[in-house]
């Protein structure tokens, strides 16, 4: 399949774009941090009216305090797992845990089981601030490697993902596309796929590109390095990396925008 330059500017066929649901590492941001291009994009698209919802495996905890910073709509962190709307400090549970005490012992002991078999991983420092999945360092792991643990995790009925930064244990059934699916549904009732743009950079992303379900989907150009890799393939890919992909989109979206 064979992706479509976002200069193409086909994309913007439809006006009617009002939600931007994007990934943050990789995608927001530019080795690893946020630049002042990504805040004039951020505010330029709220002045717009023009909502952007972040959708990223980071933790829970992590995000609580990174959203109520940026000028978005809201977020959903851990994959799916949580979701915080606007400036509520309340975590919203998308994936049904009965007891959350019990469900991060479980994912423990499944994390000592993978290091039982590579014992050269490593726990993610803000895996103390996660409620539904558990994370560990992707530096140093193969494909293959990365493939082994995967099965793994099947094995005992884990899901398992992974993105630049870190590699998810997390529910079965938990990924960023049933969220944002539920988190449309409940919270943003007059809004459907028609009106939304996906974005995203890696394989824990790439239920977001899968056009049966979201129409319009962007890469930032950082995505080409897992094309080989990926399940579901964005529709559009920009020409710039990281953060400054997701400038460039903004741009064009406000260009059509205007029109």
């Amino acid at each position: 399949m064979t992706l479509i330059p976002l200069s193409s500017k086909k994309i913007f066929t439809n006006k009617n774009i009002n939600l931007i649901a994007t990934d943050m590492d990789g995608t927001l941001t530019r080795y690893g941090k946020f630049s002042a291009s990504l805040f004039k994009a951020l505010e330029a698209l709220a002045v717009a009216n023009i909502s952007v919802l972040i959708v990223t495996g980071r933790s829970a905890g992590w995000v609580q305090g990174l959203k109520s910073y940026l000028p978005v709509t809201g977020a959903i962190a851990e994959n799916g797992g949580v979701f915080f709307l606007g400036n509520s400090e309340e975590p919203k549970l998308l994936t049904p845990i009965a007891d959350l005490i019990t469900h991060r012992q479980n994912l423990a002991t499944t994390f000592a089981y993978l290091k039982s078999h590579f014992p050269k991983i490593k726990e993610s420092t803000d895996n103390p601030f996660r409620l539904t999945d558990w994370t560990f360092d992707v530096q140093g792991l193969t494909i293959a490697e990365l493939h082994q643990l995967e099965q793994l995790c099947q094995a005992k009925n884990w899901g398992f993902t992974y993105s630049t930064v870190q590699c998810h244990i997390k529910p079965e059934k938990q990924t960023k596309a049933t969220s944002l699916l539920q988190v449309l549904n409940s919270y943003f009732p007059q809004l459907t796929t028609e009106n939304l743009i996906t974005v995203g950079d890696s394989p824990n992303d790439e239920t977001l590109f899968d056009q049966s379900i979201f129409p319009v989907s962007v890469g930032v150009a950082n995505v080409l390095h897992y094309q080989d890799k990926l399940k579901f393939l964005p529709t559009y890919v920009t020409s710039l990396a990281e953060g400054e992909g997701f400038r460039e989109l903004a741009e064009l979206v406000l260009q059509m925008r205007s029109h």
